[in-house]
């Protein structure tokens, strides 16, 4: 029986690569002599496009040519833009586009998608070993139906790392003594940064008060999110669709203190749209960001008067001190829009192709994202598709992709699960503190024009009661935002 049965197995196998079937006894929707004509919308732009596109047309030359798919895609600009295009061709506006086949989508978006139940479940066109392929967190992230099966297909993620610019990091650290292990831990950062504000400072004995900030970051709702999961805390648990908010005064003290104090006090700052544009304006020397922002750390700072070319160094995200080692877990997957099966499995066709290891590794090696596969998570894999592929890729991204692999065993990867007004919340995390920071920054530094030093301008605005108002209001705001 049991030889019996592996070569019933066998049998099957071989018909399916001969008939082209879905699963064992069940044919392909598809036919070669009159392909399927799928459309697929994104954001992005730039040279990502261009990897991206050229992807597709490479699939349309070969495996989509042999199965009958032919895709076609078009980008609609930002993230915002795209999100604005699929809700208002949901609710059928005047003058909007059909629903594409396919669309790249953040899971608070997906989740609205899917409540207006327009999404396909992939569940059914993937079985049990390639659903096993796949990095297993990248895969519960897409599991946003109410029955758990995947809505959301992983086709290229991110993470944060923390890039320096080390042609100005290296004099300070020779002066101060200052120390690239110190940027392993927020507390560091945040006394690093105290120490690079009093040493500029110094550099200009006859004025006072004009030190510079040291670091800033992007996505001040990850590190919410990240920071409180990294002490122990879910902010948002969502448990069957439902939601908890987890707001303890000890850790969101901790991360008032590692945030919202050095940005007050200037050791932080947040100047330009992003912090790498403010690395490029000399404002800052250090961040955190996305690992797909690595293309767009500068490679001179460009000051009034003169520039000059910079080196970088490329460092895992802070975590904070005694923390858990997580890091955070996001970038836009693929959804499928609910038709009819030669569609949906021809889309699904495309997304696990574009997903194989060398396709989405080449993909990666200029867009900066992570591969989804698991095999594909390894230096040593993306050396390989570099050299068969004679891909030339960026220094600044190939060290970035490398760094993250090299922490993929240590680091926990989280994002939340999606809830009702998930959008809404995120954009508290996102606003409420840097926004109230960012106000009394501007209280302070006119304090500091007017002769009060450092410590008697930011005085009032560090105290327990200071933060104790922040905390309510922060309290309030997130339970509004999530309808409580």
């Amino acid at each position: 029986m049991k030889y019996a049965g592996k070569f019933a197995k066998s049998l099957c196998l071989a018909a399916a690569l001969t008939l082209g079937l879905t699963g064992c006894g069940e044919k392909s929707p598809l036919d070669p002599g009159n392909p399927v004509s799928l459309t697929v919308w994104h954001y992005y732009n730039g040279s990502q496009q261009a990897a991206f596109d050229a992807l597709v047309e490479e699939f349309n030359d070969t495996a989509g040519k042999e199965k009958g798919i032919y895709v076609q895609s078009y980008s609609q600009g930002s993230v915002s833009d795209l999100e604005t295009a699929v809700r208002e061709s949901i609710e059928g506006k005047v003058g909007a586009d059909a629903m594409p086949d396919i669309f790249s989508s953040y899971a608070d978006t997906a989740y609205e998608v899917e409540q207006a139940g327009a999404l396909a479940n992939l569940s059914d066109y993937l079985d049990k070993e390639e659903l096993e392929k796949y990095v297993d967190s990248y895969m519960e992230e897409g599991r946003i139906a109410a029955d758990g099966s995947l809505r959301i297909f992983p086709t290229a993620k991110s993470t944060e790392i923390m890039m320096i610019n080390k042609t100005d990091w290296e004099p300070f650290a020779a002066a101060t003594g200052a120390s690239l292990e110190d940027l392993k831990t927020m507390e560091g950062v945040t006394a690093t940064a105290q120490a690079y504000y009093a040493w500029t400072d110094g550099l200009t004995p006859d004025i006072s008060g004009d030190g510079k900030a040291f670091y800033g970051r992007d996505a001040v709702a990850n590190y919410f999110i990240i920071g409180m999961q990294q002490l122990g805390v879910e902010i948002f648990h969502v448990e069957n669709g439902q939601l908890t908010l987890n707001l303890p005064k000890e850790e969101l003290h901790r991360l008032w203190e590692n945030y919202y104090v050095p940005m007050v006090k200037g050791y932080f700052g947040a100047y330009g749209s992003f912090r790498s544009d403010d690395v490029k304006t000399g404002d800052l020397l250090a961040y955190t960001g996305s690992t797909s922002s690595a293309m767009y750390f500068p490679n001179q700072v460009e000051l009034e008067d003169e520039s000059y070319a910079i080196e970088y160094i490329v460092m895992p995200a802070p975590v904070f001190e005694n923390g858990k080692h997580y890091g955070v877990q996001q970038g836009a997957g693929m959804v499928v829009s609910k038709s009819d099966k030669p569609h949906e499995y021809a889309a699904v066709e495309f997304l696990k192709w574009f997903t194989e290891a060398e396709n989405n590794l080449q993909f990666g090696s200029v867009s900066g994202y992570l591969p989804v596969l698991k095999e594909a998570n390894s230096v040593e894999k993306l050396d390989q598709v570099i050299a068969e592929k004679q891909l030339e890729v960026a220094p600044k991204t190939y060290d970035c992709l490398t760094t993250i692999f090299q922490e993929m065993d240590d680091t926990i990867l989280y994002t939340n699960k999606s809830f009702e007004n998930g959008s809404a919340a995120r954009k508290v995390l996102e606003y409420h503190l840097a926004d109230q920071a960012a106000a009394d920054r501007a209280e302070i530094t006119a304090s500091l024009s007017q002769g009060m030093s450092l410590e008697e301008a930011s005085a009032p605005y560090i105290t327990e009661e200071a933060f104790e108002g922040w905390y309510n209001s922060f309290c309030n705001a997130l339970q509004q935002a999530v309808g409580r």
